[in-house]
Order: structure tokens, then sequence, then C-alpha cells
């Protein structure tokens, strides 16, 4: 029998308030990595979390001081760049990589630039094979959303190229022992551009039996939702990318035919600009009655479950997304989907069959518009449980974390055997 590896992994951050795919990843596998005897453990920088170390469902968790190489950064932008997308660079978590004594088998990596680099540096420097995992959908990205995550950097001097020339950021994909790509967007630009043995389509995944039962009822009593509303949910951090002003703005239109809609919003906002104009549009058209909004909950929290629980079909208007973990949430909750006909939300969502595919930014009088595929599920229970069925379906079969993890252990297992010859 072969000696289970040590697996360590690096994020840019890991943070219970602002939870998102990457961290869902990370935890899930982990803790069935740590089931079946694979000592696992994130080392990861202390953005928007300064506890040096603590343990998350038996996963040990160091975090180390960090900086953003930039002269006149506010303490305000430095935040924003904690929140999304910045190019930290940590000396401490080098020391800790190039200095361990007992070096893990494998290093994980779910980030790259600068920190991208520090972990390819210390790998070549100890011979220790890494992976990197894309989570982001760096590929879809809109360009005015992009230059929201530079934005915080715009009126200062920058000087941190030497750092990334130092630990070689840009070749961070060039020498990893494999891509793990979490969207099939993302997988097919890089299947293109690597060799075929080193790159691996491997999506998010699903804990079924957590997400099976939860209590709806009182969950809606808790927040003044009404029994008899017909309460459509999304789930996403409060951003440009997740589109949720596109829900807002055609909640008019829904409420046309469905009277009784009321929209749930939960998520962290990680763009405080862009959740502040969601609150704004609420309040000019007259729908706060109609609007709950919710900035989060821990991913270990059972309201989160009770929430998908609560509604009566599940929206995700995204602009772009690499995946769509959120979707196998309400799939295996029981929940019908209307996902946009986007990144990998076309392969996950089949329309018709396990949820309703629309255009984000279709006009509402259209037949794929956001609030048309909402009233077609408000008017047929039929087509609610045809969905919602092959939806857990869909699940079942194909995005189980049990599943994931079982691949993800074969692509470690022979990255490391690699190593050896």
């Amino acid at each position: 029998m072969e000696t289970p590896m040590h697996i360590t992994h690096v994020p840019r951050r890991f943070v219970q308030d602002e939870w998102g795919g990457t961290e869902t990843f990370i935890t899930e596998v982990s803790t069935r990595l740590l089931a079946r005897g694979f000592p696992t453990e994130i080392l990861t920088t202390k953005a928007l979390n300064t506890t040096r170390s603590e343990q998350f469902r038996g996963i040990p968790i160091r975090r180390y001081s960090y900086f953003y190489p930039y002269l006149g950064l506010s303490r305000e932008d430095s935040l924003q760049l904690d929140r999304k997308a910045g190019n930290l660079f940590s000396w401490s978590l080098m020391v800790r990589l190039l200095t361990e004594k007992r070096p893990p088998a494998i290093l994980h990596l779910h980030t790259g630039k600068r920190l991208g680099g520090i972990v390819r540096l210390c790998a070549k420097i100890r011979h220790i094979p890494y992976v990197i995992s894309l989570h982001g959908g760096y590929f879809a990205v809109p360009t005015s959303e992009r230059k929201t995550w530079t934005d915080p950097t715009k009126h200062t001097i920058e000087w941190g190229k030497v750092l990334g020339l130092l630990v070689g950021s840009r070749r961070v994909l060039d020498d990893a022992s494999a891509i793990l790509c979490v969207g099939w967007e993302e997988y097919e630009v890089m299947h293109k551009q690597y060799p075929k043995n080193q790159v691996h389509y491997l999506p998010n995944g699903v804990d079924l039996d957590r997400f099976a039962n939860g209590r709806g009822k009182e969950f809606r009593q808790t927040y003044g939702i009404a029994e008899d509303a017909f309460l459509l949910l999304t789930v996403a951090r409060v951003d440009e990318q997740k589109n949720q002003l596109a829900l807002v703005t055609q909640l008019p239109h829904i409420l046309q035919k469905v009277p009784k809609a009321h929209v749930l919003m939960i998520g962290p906002p990680t763009n405080p600009a862009y959740r502040a104009k969601v609150v704004k549009q609420v309040e000019e058209l007259g729908l706060q009655e109609h609007v709950t909004l919710l900035d989060g909950f821990s991913y270990g929290d059972s309201r989160l479950v009770d929430a998908y629980h609560s509604a009566d079909c599940f929206v995700l208007p995204s602009l772009h997304e690499p995946f769509g973990m959120v979707v196998l949430e309400a799939w295996a909750s029981g929940l019908a989907v209307v996902a946009s006909h986007v990144g990998g939300l076309k392969r996950l969502v089949e329309d018709g069959y396990n949820g309703l595919a629309m255009e984000a930014e279709a006009e509402v009088s259209q037949a794929n518009s956001l609030a048309s595929c909402v009233i077609r599920l408000a008017e047929s229970e039929e087509l609610r449980n045809k969905l919602a069925f092959n939806g857990l379906q869909t699940a079942k079969e194909r995005y189980s974390w049990d599943h994931i993890t079982d691949e993800l252990i074969s692509i470690y297992r022979s990255v490391y055997a690699d190593t050896l010859r």
C-alpha cells in the first residue's frame, strides 16, 4: 500500500467571512483527504484575517504577513485589494516554504501572480512538485470588471516588478507539474497551450448530504419573508460579475405576472460600491418590500442550507462564471435553477433539462430574459419539479465531492510518481 502524501494548499487568502468557491474547494477536498489519511494543511496570508494559527474542520491553517508593493496605497485601497485579486507578496511565507524541516510531497497552489511565483521558486529550490488550480475564470473576465481590480492602485507607484522577476511569477503555469481547471473555458485554453498530460478539467463539487435537508419555513419566519411569497434566491458575493442588479431591474416585470415574488440575495459585499448601487436601485424602484439583502453566512452556517430550502427557485444572473458551484448547492437542495448562458454555466446547465438558460443582458421582452424564465417557473410547478429532479440527478452522477477528491488524488499520485523517475 502506498504511503499517503502530505499536501500543502496555498491560496491567496482563506477567510470564512468572505467565503468563495476557492475556499469551498480547498475545504471540501482537504477534509476528505484527511479522512483518507493524507496529512493536509493550508498556508496563506493574513489578508482579511490576522489570526496566525487555527484549525477549520480539522485542517491546520497558518497565516503569514504580507504587503502590496505600491507607494501611496491607502488603507482603504489595500482592503479592497485584499477582497479581490490583490497582487501581494509575503517574505515570511517564502521563508516557511524554504526552511520547513519536513516539506510536503505536493504543493497545491490556488493563485498566481507574486504569491504563485513564491511557491514556484520554493518548489524548484526544494525539488517539490506543485500543481495549480485555476478558479477565477481569468480568460472570460470583462475588461470593465478587470479594471475594478486595479483601480485601487491607479494613483500609486508600483515597485514590485522586481519581486515578480525574483520569484518567476510569469512562469507559474509553465513550470507547474499539473494545471487543474475548474472552468471548461479555461481547460480549453490551457489544453491548447500546454501538453495534454499536464492539463486536467477538475470542476467543483457539492456535499449532497449536507444540502439534502433544511428548515426553510423557519428561515422565512426569521427574516420576515411571507409564507406564500414566491421566493427567488441568489447566493453570490455582491459584485459586478454576479450581476445582482439585473435581478433588481427585472423584478418589476416579474411582479406584473407574479405579484408575490420576493428576491433573497445572500453574499458578502466584495465590491461595496456595487452593493450600494444595488440598494439604491431597490429604493428608486420602490421594491423594499420585495427584496431581502443579507451580507452572507459562513460556509459552515446551517442558515445557508436553510436559505436554499426556503426558496422556490434559484437564480444566478452572472455576466461571466468559470463554473457556478452555487448551482450544485441549489440542485442538491431540490431547487429549479435559472442561470446565465455564460462560461462554465453553459456546460453545467442544460436548458430545459436541469435548468433554464438565460441571456444575462437580454431585453425583458425576450423569451430568454431573466424575467421570462422566472415567470415560466412561477407559473408551472410541473416544470419546477422536472428541472429540480434532473438537477439533483446531475449533481449526484457527476459532482459529488468524493468523486472530485478521487480524481484529485489520482493527479497527485501521477505528479509525485513523475518526480521519482
